[in-house]
Formats: structure tokens, sequence, C-alpha cells
């Protein structure tokens, strides 16, 4: 809020920008003529924040502190839900409703509405009396409120118990009471209005300077770093901004690559233009910051307020001084002149526009232009925005770039624990720490933490991520941290034995175990995925016997547990490579180890197939529009358009992310069973930009296995001993026959090493490649 810009907040510490230094108006914030009551908005880190409201109840008392009411509607997908359990109509098919309702969160629309624009919604409450009755129940209770939660982060406080001035509201499931009244009547019962927001940024900043003090014995105050770090403007001005707070949208990347900011009050401003309307005026700024525009002032007595923003209106802090110093207003009167612009009252606005023409004449300003500066000045005055606001959010901006750019192995640490359960973000910051060449390291109960973590080896100074146990799907926080504080107390686990003879077995189930053999958790006791996931059952058998025997207090003659002979897990031969990484990716959300793309390496070369990380670049440097990409279908949304036609949103993954692709009702009809096939997939598409969005329409499919082998060279096969040879033939003798090459390297001993070519040519196929490379005594596998 405008509290930035009290000096008094500054000195408390409440604040931490100076206000003086940036041009922030305590006038803003509180004045004679303001009539509302003022308030902090304060983010708080998000994992303290109940801290902060525990200290609250102490101070003024529990009977005095409150948070408030907030009633939510019956919206149009909840009412036809409810509707629809009350009536007794099977799941699946109000589901099958619900999803027709377009569901947008920051522009609902209403039941009405969804049945205007939906045809087979209209169809079926034709062909069906029961859902037409459904409808009719459900457009005739929308609206309505369907149950009383608690503000996101309202919090009141009194001078006196609540009780005597409001009615309250006890949730069972809620720490603090909360008023009755919601948030638009609760002040004028004579309440004050806190808002304690928890932001996750916040917390991710005080986490990496942990990281970085454990691991790097360096102190960092955040309060306290350099504002003029060319480190940090250089990356944002090279558009590296995945984790910096408020800027990591394509837009703002955009805008921050154009804008080239090389101080704080750039990113201030950035903050504040980047929305509708203003938007339209970061070309002028960029153009007059590079020198390629002149500033236009208004007048010259305006230069002294707009320089810092070359000419620019950005701020409603510089409407407030425009008045002020062009018509002799107090900063009081200039924010009542602010907030009546905002409004839009157009006789109010007259005799606004009368007392600032004549204040401006009585100073020496031509009448006539004093009238345009003061329509210029309405016009902005709209969409100005809060600089004192914009300031705050751009310094804690500065400091995640800052972090980044100086710490990224810790920074990037700490941003993906607070996205745990995030898989897409997940996947985006995975991508960042390939192009910052940072490692990621797998998963491992002997070494990750229940969170992100940071890990040096010997003699390495960068240091690597550690994936966080918690992350992997379905294992669960808590349980993951009993794991390591088991480990940190007794040490690492030996085997899988000793594993499941240390786990509580009330925090484990079948469900985890298999998520994290999969996630390749158990690497370091068991190598062979296969063996350790048909060891789950005895894993478990094991975890609860030794939890009985200890509860039971067992034990033998000598005093010791009883012992009970070493877990031995069933002989079995690994997962193979395709196997092994779509497990990885249904425990984890994406391929970690490596990818099912790595294999076609060279096919995709020599196809000319682009990466999903290389298209925006192609498409923003005026690249054809017509691209052939490859991926691993990993997720379908089918969806009927409103002249009742089949369409597809596909998610892929490639080596270097996840891109989405459109399937029209022809292309989708004829490779529907390719989608399905869970093989890549070589994609000839349509790209283009829209709305700072990759749209990508696909306009043929094939099966990438085909392609690459259509196109293939050959394969060169290392082979170690007799063994390899005799699988290799067992395998090529019922290969089909294709244009691909088969040559040996054939390193039977030290001393020999030959090499020859196979008669004949074969379609060689990624399968037939992954079937090879797994036959013993075959060394390495390698596409020619």
């Amino acid at each position: 809020g405008s509290g930035a810009g009290s000096l008094v907040a500054w000195a408390l510490t409440i604040t931490d920008l100076d206000p003086l230094r940036f041009g922030l108006l305590f006038e803003r914030f509180l004045n004679p003529e303001r009539v509302s009551m003022p308030d902090f908005d304060i983010d708080f880190c998000q994992d303290r924040r109940d801290e902060v409201i525990r200290y609250v109840q102490r101070e003024y008392g529990e009977d005095r502190v409150a948070q408030i009411i907030t009633f939510g509607k019956l919206q149009a997908r909840a009412v036809v839900r409810d509707c629809g359990r009350v009536l007794g109509m099977p799941y699946g098919q109000v589901d099958r409703i619900c999803k027709l309702i377009p569901q947008n969160p920051a522009n609902p629309i209403s039941l009405q509405q969804a049945i205007d624009g939906e045809a087979v919604l209209r169809q079926m409450m034709q062909d069906e009396p029961a859902i037409a009755r459904l409808m009719d129940i459900a457009l005739k209770l929308e609206g309505l409120y369907r149950h009383a939660s608690t503000h996101a982060a309202g919090v009141v406080i009194g001078d006196r118990p609540l009780v005597d001035m409001v009615p309250l509201y006890r949730d069972p499931r809620a720490l603090l009471p909360a008023t009755q009244f919601n948030m638009k009547w609760v002040e004028q019962a004579g309440l004050v209005k806190f808002d304690f927001l928890g932001l996750k940024t916040l917390t991710v900043v005080q986490r990496a300077c942990d990281l970085v003090e454990s691991g790097r014995s360096i102190q960092i105050d955040p309060s306290a770093i350099p504002l003029d770090d060319p480190a940090s403007f250089s990356m944002l001005t090279r558009g590296e901004t995945v984790g910096v707070f408020q800027l990591e949208s394509a837009g703002m990347r955009d805008a921050v690559r154009g804008m080239r900011p090389d101080r704080l009050e750039d990113l201030i401003a950035l903050v504040a233009l980047y929305r509708p309307g203003p938007m339209e005026n970061i070309p002028r700024y960029n153009a007059c910051k590079h020198g390629k525009e002149k500033p236009d002032y208004l007048h010259p007595t305006l230069e002294p307020i707009l320089k810092e923003t070359f000419g620019v209106m950005v701020y409603q802090e510089q409407v407030m001084q425009i008045a002020q110093v062009m018509c002799g207003y107090s900063l009081g009167q200039a924010d009542l002149l602010r907030r009546a612009m905002g409004k839009k009252d157009k006789s109010q606005m007259e005799a606004l526009r009368k007392s600032f023409v004549d204040g401006a004449v009585t100073r020496g300003v031509d009448e006539a232009k004093a009238s345009h500066i003061f329509d210029l000045v309405d016009k902005f005055a709209g969409y100005a925005f809060n600089k004192s606001h914009a300031a705050a959010y751009a310094l804690v901006s500065y400091q995640t770039a800052w972090l980044k750019a100086n710490h990224p192995v810790e920074f990037m640490a700490a941003s993906m624990s607070f996205d745990l359960a995030n898989t897409d973000k997940l996947a985006v910051f995975r991508q960042e720490l390939d192009r910052l060449g940072i490692r990621l390291l797998p998963p491992d109960v002997n070494r990750s933490a229940a969170s992100f973590s940071v890990e040096y080896a010997p003699g390495e100074a960068k240091g690597a991520v550690r994936y966080a146990l918690a992350a992997v799907k379905g294992v669960g926080q808590v349980a993951m941290e009993g794991l390591v504080a088991e480990r940190q107390a007794r040490g690492p686990f030996h085997d899988l034995g000793d594993f499941a003879r240390r786990i509580d077995p009330k925090q484990i189930n079948k469900r985890l175990l298999e998520q994290l053999v999969k996630a390749g958790a158990f690497d370091a006791l068991e190598s062979n995925r296969a063996r350790a996931f048909a060891a789950i059952e005895l894993l478990l058998a094991e975890a609860n016997a030794e939890a009985e025997a200890r509860s039971s207090n067992q034990s033998n003659l000598f005093g010791a547990a009883a012992d009970r002979p070493k877990l031995r897990p069933p002989m079995l031969t690994d997962w193979p490579l395709t196997q092994r990484l779509q497990s990885e990716f249904e425990a984890i959300g994406f391929y970690l180890s490596a990818h099912p793309l790595d294999a076609y390496a060279v096919a995709l070369k020599r196809l000319g197939v682009l990466r999903s990380v290389d298209l925006a670049q192609r498409l923003r440097q005026g690249g054809a529009t017509r691209v052939k990409m490859a991926g691993s279908v990993i997720g379908k949304q089918e969806r009927t358009s409103a002249k009742g036609n089949r369409f597809a949103f596909v998610q892929c993954s490639d080596a270097s992310g996840v891109f989405e692709v459109t399937f029209f009702s022809e292309v989708l009809a004829m490779c529907r069973d390719l989608l399905g096939s869970g093989k890549p997939l070589l994609i000839s598409a349509d790209a283009r930009i829209e709305d700072d969005a990759i749209k990508v329409l696909a306009q043929t499919v094939q099966s990438l296995d085909a392609a690459a082998a259509a196109s293939a060279a050959g394969l060169r096969i290392a082979v170690g001993d007799e063994a390899g040879l005799t699988g290799l033939r067992d395998i090529m003798a019922v290969e089909q026959k294709g244009r691909g090459r088969i040559v040996l390297d054939l390193r039977l001993d030290i001393e020999t090493r030959a090499e020859l070519q196979l008669p004949g040519g074969f379609m060689v196929s990624s399968a037939t490649r992954a079937r090879i490379a797994n036959l013993p005594g075959v060394l390495e596998v390698q596409e020619i």
C-alpha cells in the first residue's frame, strides 16, 4: 500500500525503503484531508505469518482480535455440482456437464452465459429431462451464499472486546473468531482492518540466505545489499528472470529486455507500467531512456517531477506533485484531486478543472496550456499507480534478482523448495538450472532433505541442487521429514533392510515406497529398480515386524534386539531404459535423469527438429512459422467446439522442456491412435506468438521411430565379449530390413579390436536400440 511513503514507518523499520531517496510521499498515506483510515498492507514470510497473528493476540488481547468473514457464493460450476449431488445424479454425468462450463476465476461467467455459449450443453438439456431439471434448479440458486469462510489476509483489532462492537462467528477449523460483517461493512462498524499477507517470495529470500550461510559461511542481510549491482542488472537486461519476483512472465521478460534497467527506479517504473492501460507507455519510456526520443515535460516547472520517468506520467504521486507545483495545492488537497479524477464524476470534474487552471494561471502558466495539462493528468489519473506500492515490490524483485545473479545455486534451491507440489513450475526451474549449468542431482534417501538443498562435491565451488524427497509425488512432507530426521540421528541407511527396520511404519505405505523407487531415491541402496520395486512388500513386513518388536521390547538372551535374516530382494533383470524413464516421469512429473528423446539426438538433428526452448526466440526473430518439433505426450484434453467439432490440447515433453500443441478436428481424427501410444512423435506445426503466449497448431504427425528409422544412417555397437555377440545375433535375425547400417566395434580383449559392418540394411528403431543397449556384453550404442 501507500505506507512505504511514511518516513516514520521507515525509521521504525516497518518498511525497508528510504522514502526521501525514492520520492515517496507521506501525504499519499495520511493527510489532514483524508476521510478514510489509512492502512498498511504488510507482507510477511509465509512460514511465520501465524507467529505475527499470535503476537497481535497476546499484545492486544484475544478478545480484541479477529479475522474477517467472507461469504462463498454458488457460482456456475459449484451450483451444478451441489444440485446434482442433492438430486442423486451420477457423479460422472454431473462432472461431464461441469466440464462444459468454462472456468475463469479472474472473470467468472454465469451459468446462463455458459448455456448460451455451449451447443453441446443445450443439446443435453433438450435430450435429457433430468439434465434440463438440474439446470433449471441451478439457474434459480446461482448467486446465493453457500458457506462462510475467512478473508485470506484481513485481521481486525479493536480497542475493546469485539463482542461489544460486532457479532462474531467461530469456525471450528480456525484459530481466530471472525466478524460476521464482511470486509465492506466491518470498517464502518468502527474497526481498523490490517492485511497480514503471507508472501512466498520473502520466504524464498530468507531460505536462500540461510543456504548461503550454511554452505559458504557468508551472512547476507537482504535489506543491506547494494542497490547498484551490475551483475543483477545485466542478468535482467538479458531477460533471465525465471524465479525473479514480478518479472517472470513472458511479456514481462520482453518488457525488461526492452527497458534494459540499470537502476532500481527503472524496476519501480516497470512494476507500475506493466498493467493494462499504462503498458502502452512502456515503448515511449524506453525510447526516451535510451535517447531515441526527447522527453516531453509539458511545462518547465514539471521537469523535476517527470525527469525520473523521462516525461512519462507513471505514478499517482506525480499527479499530486503536479497539482502542488503548478497550482499551489497542498499535498492533502492534491490527494483529494487524484481520488476525484479516478472516479470521473462529470460535474465534480468541471469544478476541479476551474480550480486547477485558476491556480496554474496565478503562477504564470498560460490558461490553454494549463487546461491541456489538466486533460492529460485527468486521463492518466484513472490508471496511475501508487509509487510507494510499486517501490516496495520492486525492491523485492531486485533482492531476488541479486540473489540469483550472485548466489544462483542457493536461490534456485530455495525457489524450488516453495513450489514442491507444482510440477509445472519445477520443470521450468529444471530447465533454468540446465541453462545456468547447475546440476540437479536425483532424490536419494541418504542425501536428500525433505526440501531442495545444495550439495558441494569435493573441490567443487559452484555446488549442485539435490532433489527434494517431499517433491516426489504422493509421499508427503511429514513422512519425508521423519525419514530425514532418522537419518540425521543415526546415520545413513546401509541397505533396504536397514531402511525398513529404522523407519516408522505408521508414516509409510506401499504407494509411498513405490514412488520413491520409481524416482530413483533408493538407487544408492539398490541400483536395480526392478528388484527394489519387487521388494516393497518385504520392506513393509520388515518395518512392521521391527516396530512390533520395539513396542513389545522383545530381546534375546544377550539383551540385544532379536536378529532377523538379511532382507534379500528377488533376483530380477533391471527395468529397460524406457520403463525406467516412464516410471521416473510418473513419480516426479518430468524426466530427470535422462529423456526418451536423448536416444534420438542424431536423428533429431538430421530431421531439423527445433527444441521447445528455442521456439520463442525463433518466432521473435521472425523465423519460419512452420516448424518441426518432437516430444513424448504427457497430457491431453479434448474439447468440443461450438460447431460440434472435436479438438485437443496436447502437452508434450522434449529434452529442453514442455510445450503444448493444438490439434483441430481433421488432424486429431487422423492421429488419435498415435497420441495415445505413449511413443515419441514428430510433429510438423504452424507456430505464432499471440498475446505473449506461443500457439502451436499441428499440421501432420508421425511416429518419431518411423521418421528416425526412415532417415537413419545406422548404429555403431561396441561389444566387449561373446555373450554380447550372441544376443545381438538373435535380435538382428528378426529385425526388419531397411536402409540402416550396423557397424560392430569389437573389443573382445585389451589387445584385440576390430570393426566390421553387418551385410544388408536394417530398420533401426529406438526399441531395437534399447534392446541392444540392455544386452550383457554390449558396452556402447551410438547412432551414425
